[in-house]
């Protein structure tokens, strides 16, 4: 056999997991990137569907045993390969597959900057994941559909809520992607939340409705933390007398560290 091609075969093989989230600075490290992302995304998929399948449930029942949540954007592949896994693996027809889908996925944003919303060059896609691209295009299809039919005649709506965005190179939007594919999206704080409705998607809120959009506040509330973490050793202390205690802890002065 050819050593150095097998070789060369598993040198980049590994790469794909050897070291996350490569420099974008250049058209490789791009091309890197999306095939990471690809990666954790269809062996993350792959074991879910491996699982349900011994359940021998119908596909149907998919959500009653699976949540799939999206961390910001960069998971956001997984939505076009369930799709391909339902339509091309397990023979479910479109409308039914995208069903699954939507139940099935939420998605959390976490940041409203623009530039952190990822949008991968549609040549990339289409040369590296030419079906996933191909899913890409029906549901922006089927989607526009639905707006036009809701919004007749605005365009430039049609333009700002499309999975491409237009230009050159053609761009996939992944966020806009991550609504459209979940039915829930969520902020990590109240103000952002609010921001993500009324900055980042606006147009999606009065297409979906304000109930596809929700918050779920990141991190803790430190009295309520202490709270928790004091009833269970002081069982016979009052309610009222733990959050106190709670309140004395969480309510220090500040001590000077330096003049």
């Amino acid at each position: 056999g050819d050593y150095e091609a097998a070789v060369r075969e598993a040198e980049e093989a590994s790469r794909i997991s050897a070291v996350l989230y490569p420099s974008e600075n250049h058209d490789a490290g791009k091309s890197l990137r999306l095939q990471q992302q690809y990666f954790w995304v269809a062996a993350s998929l792959h074991d879910i569907c491996r699982r349900f399948r011994k359940l021998r449930e119908p596909w149907t029942a998919f959500p009653d045993y699976n949540a799939i949540q999206l961390n910001d954007t960069h998971p956001t592949l997984a939505i076009p390969e369930f799709m391909r896994i339902l339509v091309d693996e397990e023979g479910q027809d479109w409308d039914t597959a995208w069903d699954i889908t939507k139940r099935t996925f939420a998605y959390t944003n976490h940041t409203v900057l623009p530039e952190a919303l990822e949008k991968w060059a549609v040549p990339l896609v289409e040369w590296l994941l030419p079906r996933h691209m191909q899913i890409i295009y029906d549901i922006n299809l089927f989607f526009l559909e639905s707006v036009e039919a809701k919004f007749p005649g605005d365009r430039a709506r049609l333009a700002r809520m499309s999975l491409i965005e237009e230009g050159f190179p053609k761009r996939v939007r992944m966020a806009h992607l991550a609504v459209i594919g979940s039915h829930k999206v969520n902020g990590v704080a109240e103000l952002h939340s609010d921001l993500v409705k009324t900055q980042l998607f606006p147009d999606f809120v009065e297409f979906f409705g304000k109930d596809l959009f929700t918050n779920v506040t990141n991190g803790i509330t430190a009295r309520r933390w202490l709270y928790q973490a004091l009833t269970p050793p002081r069982p016979h202390s009052s309610d009222r007398a733990v959050m106190q205690y709670a309140d004395e802890i969480w309510n220090v002065e500040p001590v000077a560290v330096c003049d």
